[in-house]
């Protein structure tokens, strides 16, 4: 055995000997924590045992924790605790020695023992204790900081800014949105100079330790924040402390998605910052110039070409078939008539024709440059499709915000338990909070609501005509022929058609006692209510039609005993909001007569409006501690309305990752594309490593490669998306507006959400063009040279 050769020895008998008794030992254990109810207290032990935190030593508390949680009727359980535990032990005994090191070998030393070594092989070292705390330590300071950060920044920082920006507390608070994008850029730039440093401190990637890196030292947090949502005394230790973190991660719907998508993100920026620190340093000294690389990167795919740009943004603009038949056509044309003129050519000179024919050929595109133009087309495919997607998804989103925001209030303040007796007072105090831009109270509850045609149940709310339009839309939503200052002045409700000629009917009839016809007595003004268009269609009513409101609450004496209070209204306008659960569960009425139908002293609560709904949060939270806290509380429209919202940028997120793949799938398509210049360059990278240019450099040729054809295709795809979302909302798709309650599909370009998908496009290119560059930087001069 040569002595560079592996010396180890596997005995494989004890190693499948010891797999078997460990894994009895394991159920053993299992069996006996299960009979003592402990697997809550021994779940989050042993779940850092799996990262390496602990280990042994984990599984030794596991045993620990089982064995104060055994009950007195549960007399096996502790025998098969250490019955198990011994086992386990004795599993890995076996393992352990069934591995052992191999006698060195008796031959003596080779005829090059003394030789120096190959300087490449005689500065590598195994590992790289500085570049693993270079990675752990910045991924885990790049987690903190962004805990840190968000909740410094949502909290309340001291601050000397003036305006609205300052809060009671004489600090300055962030929208949770804009905290979370200024914490989550400051942390991505730590982790990626972490990467920088620990790569350029070894000279390479150092693969092993960035692994253990990630495992030991960033696992834990994201693990951490996830029980933390399950385990209850977790939550009542850092709840509190990281309320404005759990917020933001619950936007999404599912808090622990948003943890380890944002842990995935730092991943990736300590990736990029390893390959970024390998290239500049993996010479052995900083160099940052791409002149030389980038100039030989585009002669080598030359994707820039308008040829090439022009007929992949045909083909992404109109589709895959018409492109590729005019361009056939046209190249047939041209191939025939090339080869008319190099026949004649032929007939007067031979020697000129075979060069024409020799120069025809070169133009013909090779597999490679095939190649190149299926992967820019895959990109931008995939950028196209992100955008088109994303767009009308926000299109609805924004609708539904519009739609849901125009008839609810952006916040609302209340009490725990009761009602507002002296809402005026707390009106005039709300005012004075910066950000609040419209106010007013209202009553709310649950009635039942009547017609001579239906019955329905409905959500009655009380409301002051006068300041309503300052926080709701709902004078604009009210349909022609209604008229919401009719609740103040009921006598102006003009009576239906059918209500008229009922009347004439009956002061037309004589009086059954003097037989002559009777004085029509004066009609009852009744008080005005404003209902949906739907619950109007369901109950068939009109402007004008009497309904009766039944609630259900509060009863009333009757002759034969209490019975629900219930009271006349009529109808004094239809409001169409476009939201079918509003249009036909809402109903409004008078706040005074609310007030007294449901004897409440007061109101329910004030509808706020304010300037901007991102930081209506804030802003309510502003306004309760304005208030004095306790037993004042306000509710923005993100909470009142969370599970919707939640649904929804869940969705997006989800098609946002599945359209990705179309993204990925070009992605393969560009590996396969370097790795085939690779094959095709070998001689000239001999060439340029036989010239001094090092590894570094030959990675940067390769990734400049490879970047030039994501940026080609997510440019391209970022035209054709945004030229496709500008066709769509100015011709528009039209839909049916009774199913979908809008007229056509809605698009909304977001700068951010777009340019994100680019940024997308980009990183997937850069990253698949990292294992074809590192090999094309491992080929060695003599390797490519020796065949010429």
């Amino acid at each position: 055995m040569h002595p560079a050769e592996r010396q180890t020895d596997y005995r494989w008998p004890l190693l499948w000997a010891g797999a078997l008794v460990a894994l009895v030992g394991a159920i053993l254990l299992g069996v006996a924590i299960s009979e003592s109810e402990a697997w809550a207290e021994v779940a989050g032990a042993l779940g850092l045992s799996f990262v390496g935190w602990g280990g042994l030593v984990q599984s030794f508390d596991a045993g620990a924790l089982a064995l104060g949680a055994q009950t007195a009727s549960a007399v096996a359980g502790p025998k098969a605790l250490i019955g198990g535990t011994l086992v386990w032990l004795a599993g890995w005994g076996l393992i352990a020695a069934g591995i052992r090191r191999a006698p060195a070998s008796g031959e003596g030393p080779s005829p090059a023992a003394g030789a120096p070594l190959y300087p490449r092989l005689a500065r590598y070292r195994d590992f790289y204790w500085s570049t693993l705390g270079a990675y752990g330590g910045g991924i885990l300071l790049a987690e903190l900081a962004l805990l840190l950060l968000q909740t410094v920044l949502s909290s309340g920082v001291p601050s000397d800014l003036g305006g609205a920006a300052r809060e009671s507390s004489g600090g300055l608070s962030l929208p949770p949105t804009i905290a979370f994008a200024i914490a989550f850029i400051i942390s991505m730039g730590v982790a990626f100079a972490s990467g920088f440093v620990g790569a350029s401190r070894a000279q390479r990637l150092s693969f092993p330790e960035a692994t253990i890196g990630v495992f030991y030292l960033g696992l834990p947090v994201p693990i951490l924040l996830s029980l933390m949502e399950r385990v209850p005394s977790l939550q009542l230790a850092l709840g509190y402390r990281l309320r404005e973190v759990t917020y933001v991660a619950g936007l999404i719907g599912r808090p622990e998605l948003a943890y380890w998508l944002v842990f995935a993100a730092l991943v990736l920026a300590l990736v990029l910052g390893i390959n970024t620190g390998f290239i500049a340093a993996g010479s052995g000294r900083v160099d940052l110039r791409l002149g030389f690389e980038l100039f030989v990167a585009r002669r080598h795919v030359a994707v820039f070409r308008p040829s090439l740009l022009l007929g992949a943004l045909a083909v992404l603009m109109f589709g895959i078939i018409p492109p590729l038949i005019v361009y056939f056509i046209i190249r047939g044309a041209e191939a025939a008539v090339e080869r008319t003129r190099v026949k004649s050519l032929g007939l007067a000179d031979p020697l000129a024709a075979a060069s024409a024919q020799h120069r025809m050929k070169l133009h013909e595109q090779s597999p490679t440059m095939m190649m190149t133009a299926l992967s820019v087309g895959g990109v931008g495919v995939g950028v196209m499709a992100l955008i088109i997607v994303l767009s009308v998804m926000s299109g609805f989103e924004a609708d539904l915000q519009q739609k849901i925001l125009g008839t609810n209030a952006h916040a609302v303040v209340s009490r725990y338990a009761g009602d507002l007796p002296d809402y005026d007072k707390v009106m005039t105090q709300v005012k004075r909070v910066p950000g609040v831009v419209g106010q007013t109270p209202f009553i709310i509850n649950q009635v039942m609501i009547a017609s001579e045609g239906n019955v329905d149940g409905v959500i009655i709310k009380g409301i002051d005509p006068k300041t309503v339009g300052s926080v709701t839309d709902l004078p604009q939503n009210i349909l022609p022929g209604g008229d919401l200052g009719h609740l103040e002045q009921p006598a102006k409700i003009l009576p239906s058609s059918a209500v008229e000629d009922g009347d004439k009917k009956d002061a037309e009839e004589e009086d059954p006692i003097i037989g002559k016809p009777s004085k029509p007595a004066k009609p009852t003004v009744l008080p005005g209510i404003i209902i949906g268009r739907e619950l109007a269609a369901s109950l068939r009513v009109v402007v004008g039609d009497r309904v009766n409101v039944v609630s259900p609450l509060g009863t009333e004496l009757g002759p034969s005993g209490p019975i629900p209070k219930s009271r006349a209204f009529r109808v004094a306008g239809v409001f169409y909001s476009g939201m079918y659960e509003y249009d036909s569960k809402f109903v409004y009425i008078l706040l005074k007569e609310a007030q007294d139908f449901f004897a409440v002293k007061g109101a329910t609560g004030i509808e706020l409006k304010v300037a901007d709904i991102d930081d209506a949060r804030r802003i309510a939270n502003q306004v309760v501690r304005v208030l004095g806290g306790y037993p004042y509380r306000a509710r923005d429209w993100g909470e009142m309305n969370k599970n919707l919202f939640s649904a929804l940028r869940l969705e997006k997120l989800v098609m946002g990752i599945i359209l990705s793949i179309i993204i990925i799938v070009a992605a393969g398509l560009i590996v396969a594309t370097v790795i085939m210049l690779v094959l095709e360059k070998r001689k000239e990278i001999s060439v340029l490593k036989a010239l001094g240019v090092p590894d570094g450099g030959i990675v940067k040729i390769f990734l400049a490669e490879g970047l030039q054809i994501g940026v080609a295709g997510g440019v391209l795809g970022l035209f054709s998306g945004l030229a496709w979302c500008l066709f769509i909302e100015k011709v528009g798709i039209k839909l049916d507006p009774e199913v979908y309650y809008i007229p056509a599909l809605p698009v909304r370009i977001e700068p951010v959400q777009t340019a994100l998908a680019v940024v997308i496009a980009v990183l997937v290119t850069y990253l698949a063009s990292i294992y074809p560059a590192l090999k094309a930087s491992s080929v060695e001069p003599v390797e490519g040279l020796k065949a010429e």
